[in-house]
Formats: structure tokens, sequence, C-alpha cells
């Protein structure tokens, strides 16, 4: 008798979710390969801008090797991320440590944000559990209730000019230098230890660079690392079509294949962002670590989606700022009047 294959897998998802196993095995020589292809060149970089300050180079060149030192840092990033979900590696110390250490190297504390990652993974798309470690983001009644100020304080956080110009400084020199209200004693440990590191490098080129010269290197670097990866995380969930719903309503299947997007990027930034642009796959499994994700899509033809979201078209997510429940899309403040115009016992 020929066996019947179930249609759902053990974890209640279709079967052929089944076949994303064997793709969260950990690989130490790629991740080796890739650490070694990244950070060698990104401590070279930074050393090339030193010596162009040394040699008394024009400013701006130092600038323009910000670049892409800023473009390492972010696939730097991506290592230090797929630590967070404990894949990049086999050893349980050894991901603390290189998260610990990459961390670091982004000014962003490794047990803190695994924290705030990690609920941002189970809360994605789901309207009732807003507010850890995502963009904020309002629906349409929500908008509608609040009082001037608080209307004044979204448009201004969701202001491109806000969010990708002083969002970088914002998150990466501000907010991660101060445990959130919700941290246990080991992310609050996290953050002490990354600052006191970042407070040691700082010291240390002080004694021997320079202080202007360190800012020279560093604040561009990080800068421009921070607006794309801010502008990652930001596309990556908000765009058109996506999906949010109430608890009831709400399946983490959903969350990650309709409310995450498969980012079409070309092979450079591709490269340059660690394949995070296959979000759908990562929120599927985050265990899969970057360097199996190419392969996923490859093998699986169940995550080639229909409609990738380019990045010509991803330009146009900025303009998308609210959620309308009954509509089930995403507004843009300009349709937002419209409709509460049309809704005035709402507005």
């Amino acid at each position: 008798m020929e066996t019947v294959k179930p249609d759902r897998s053990q974890n209640g998802q279709p079967a052929w979710t089944d076949a994303l196993k064997p793709f969260e095995k950990p690989d130490p020589a790629r991740a080796f390969w890739q650490l070694s292809n990244t950070l060698i060149p990104y401590l070279g970089l930074l050393a090339l801008m030193y010596f162009t300050t040394r040699w008394h180079f024009p400013v701006w060149l130092t600038l323009l090797l910000s670049i892409p030192a800023g473009a390492l840092l972010v696939r730097l990033f991506i290592f230090f991320h797929d630590c967070v979900h404990g894949s990049y590696l086999r050893s349980k110390r050894g991901l603390r440590i290189l998260g610990t250490i990459l961390g670091i190297l982004t000014f962003t504390p490794f047990a803190e944000w695994r924290y705030s990652h990690g609920v941002h993974h189970s809360t994605s798309g789901n309207l009732d559990r807003r507010g850890t470690g995502d963009v904020w983001t309002m629906t349409v009644d929500e908008y509608a209730a609040s009082n001037r100020g608080r209307r004044f304080l979204y448009r201004l956080i969701r202001n491109p000019f806000v969010m990708f110009g002083f969002g970088p400084i914002a998150v990466f020199l501000v907010k991660n230098r101060f445990p959130n209200q919700k941290s246990g004693r080991r992310q609050a440990a996290s953050v002490l230890i990354t600052d006191l590191a970042i407070c040691a490098i700082v010291v240390a080129a002080t004694l021997t660079i320079g202080i202007k010269t360190y800012l020279l290197i560093q604040l561009p670097t990080i800068y421009l690392a921070g607006v794309a990866g801010i502008w990652l995380f930001y596309v990556q969930h908000q765009f058109d079509p996506s999906y949010w719903a109430r608890t009831n309503d709400w399946g983490s299947m959903d969350a990650a294949l309709q409310g995450s997007s498969y980012y079409k990027l070309p092979k450079i930034l591709q490269w340059i962002s660690g394949n995070i642009g296959f979000h759908h796959i990562h929120h599927l499994r985050p265990r899969i670590p970057n360097y199996n994700l190419q392969r996923c899509l490859e093998l699986i033809p169940q995550l080639r989606l229909e409609d990738p979201l380019t990045f010509g078209r991803s330009l146009r997510s900025v303009r998308l700022n609210i959620w309308d429940e009954e509509a089930n899309r995403l507004l843009s403040f300009r349709s937002l009047s419209t409709r509460l115009k049309s809704r005035p016992k709402l507005a």
C-alpha cells in the first residue's frame, strides 16, 4: 500500500516546511569565510581612513571611504543578527562571544537586542502585541482617537527625513546605550558591557590617534550603516500589500509569508545585506543562518513568492504610514485625511 504523506507538519505548518529543517544546521567553515571576507576588509578600511588623515589627504576622501566601510558594517550586523538567533555557529559560547564582539562594533548590546528582537519575531504583524522591537505603526482608528500632540509625534517619527536622517543617531548612539524598562539583569549587563567597551575604545583612540580622528572615522561609518540598517528593517515589514491582524486572526505563517518582504535586491546589495532580503524565509525559520537562505529559495518552490518587492518599488514604502483595518492595507497620510473625512465620527 502506498503511504499518504500528511498535508501538515508536526508544528501545524504545511508539510513542505519540513524541508527547511536541514538548512538550520550551522556551517562553521562558511561562517569563518564570511567573517574573513568582511571583518578584515572592514578593519583595513578603518586603517586606510586613519592614514588619509595622517597623510593630510582631503577630508572628503576619508568620508568617501566611510561608504564601503559602512556597507561592510551592515554585513557585520547581519552576522550579529544571526548570533542573536543562535544560527551562525554551533557553539552557544561561541555565539555569545562573537555576538558580543560584533555588538560592540555595531554599537548594539547583544543580550538586550536578542530580547527585543525575539519579541519582534513572536509578535510581528500582531496588532494587539505591538511596541517592542518594531517600527511604531498606528491604525486609522487609533490615529483618529489620538490628540494633536500624539498625532504630531507620530507624523514626526514617520517622516523619512527624521526616521532615516536622525534615526541612526537616536538608535545606535543614544537608545542602545540604555537598557529597556522591561530588561532583566542579563540584558542590562550586556548594555553595560557594550558601553564600557565602546568607552575603552574611545579612550584608547583619544590617547593614540586623537579624538577628532576617531570621530571622523567612526561617526560617518556608523551613521551610514545605521541609515541602511534602519531602511532594511523598515521596508521588511512596511510595504504594500502587507499583513497585520488581531490576535484571534493572527498566524505566524501568514505573518512570515505575507507580512515579511521578499526583497529582491541586486547581487551586490544582497551580499552587503547578508541575504536579509529573503526576510519571509527568515521569519518562517529564524534559525536558518544567512548563508543558507539563498539555497532555501532555490530548492523550495513555495518560497519563491510572486511579485517580490523590488528596490524601485520599495522606495514608495516611505509614503505608507498607517494601517487601515477595514481595507487591510497601509495608507499614506494623504489617503488617511480622505478616509477620516469620510468617517467624521472618528475624527
